[in-house]
């Protein structure tokens, strides 16, 4: 438990009395690139992270409790990335965020390239979003800029908010996104080692410039990537190719690299997932799911937890909590 809420700062205005109001927020773990669609492309997977959020009279103190992921790990005080977003997206409407009681319980791995910070922040927004129903409104373009300024990046925060397979890109204006539906044949499987990955290191063994001939080879594949897992599932494994990022991150994940090799000289789609260290593989069905996590068994020189999910497809979701 930490001190009452501070001074409103400059430019903020109290909000109206919000004590009392209790919203539940549900959002989907993600993995990002896919292979080729590197910080463009991103699926939302069926793994939560449920957190509830109960704003609290004046003059009491901010309570933050963790179950699951993270219980013992991550802080309980304002700097809890599930606060910092609530209270980053109280301040873009000029508004002092109240005291409030937050209950999180996660379900999605920490540091393991599954879009946990991602979640975590979404988490924050569309509780802020629901505290504030009737009061603020915010579209979908409101929610993707509060999430991106936080994040950095759409590919994670766009799927964590909308479901599905997104697109993102950058405007002028603001990120963007578009949400397409996967193929119902599209059986994704996550293999999840014990280790984290630093996504600050990852991104940093990433060269400033590739050759123009690995670009357009990325180009191809990102754009097959689309029609493979909107439409035609059994191309899969041409269209998760890559040259951009995995082979310059390889050296910090060996283990990783390995496995990824096996699967897919097996013939599976597979690629990291994110940053990493996981593995996403896009399995056209059960029955080649249920074969990659034999092969992971036997050829592995590590210990992986197979995670066999479905797509999601609704994104996050906000529900006021009666009583």
């Amino acid at each position: 438990m930490s001190a009452p809420a501070a001074d409103l700062a400059v430019g903020e205005r109290a909000a109206p009395d919000l004590a009392g109001r209790h919203v539940l927020v549900k959002v989907p773990a993600t993995s990002a690139n896919l292979g080729p669609g590197f910080d463009t492309l991103g699926l939302a997977l069926a793994r939560y992270d449920e957190v509830e959020v109960e704003a609290l009279p004046a003059g009491r103190a901010l309570e933050v409790v963790v179950h699951g992921v993270g219980e013992g790990e991550v802080p309980l005080d304002e700097s809890h990335l599930v606060v910092r977003a609530i209270a980053h997206t109280f301040a873009r409407r000029g508004l002092a965020l109240p005291p409030i009681r937050l209950v999180a319980r996660n379900a999605i791995p920490h540091g393991r390239g599954l879009g946990s910070s991602g979640a975590a922040i979404v988490a924050g927004i569309m509780a802020a979003k629901g505290l504030l129903e009737g009061i603020e409104e915010f579209d979908a373009d409101d929610l993707l800029e509060l999430a991106t300024e936080l994040e950095g990046h759409p590919d994670n925060v766009a799927p964590a908010l909308f479901g599905g397979l997104t697109i993102a890109w950058t405007t002028p204006e603001g990120p963007r996104h578009k949400k397409l539906i996967v193929h119902r044949g599209v059986s994704p499987l996550v293999f999840v080692p014990e280790h984290e990955m630093s996504t600050a290191l990852a991104r940093s063994l990433q060269p400033e410039s590739v050759p123009h001939e690995d670009a357009v080879f990325n180009v191809s594949r990102s754009a097959l990537l689309v029609a493979a897992l909107v439409q035609s599932p059994e191309l899969l494994l041409a269209a998760t190719e890559d040259k951009l990022h995995q082979h310059y991150r390889a050296q910090a994940m060996p283990e990783t690299d390995r496995l990824i090799r096996v699967l897919r000289a097996a013939g599976h789609p597979a690629v990291v997932s994110g940053a990493g260290p996981s593995i996403l593989v896009l399995a056209s069905d059960p029955a080649e799911r249920a074969d990659a996590v034999r092969i992971a068994e036997e050829s592995a020189e590590t210990v992986w937890q197979a995670l066999p999910l479905a797509v999601d497809f609704k994104g996050a979701t906000v529900t006021d909590v009666e009583g």
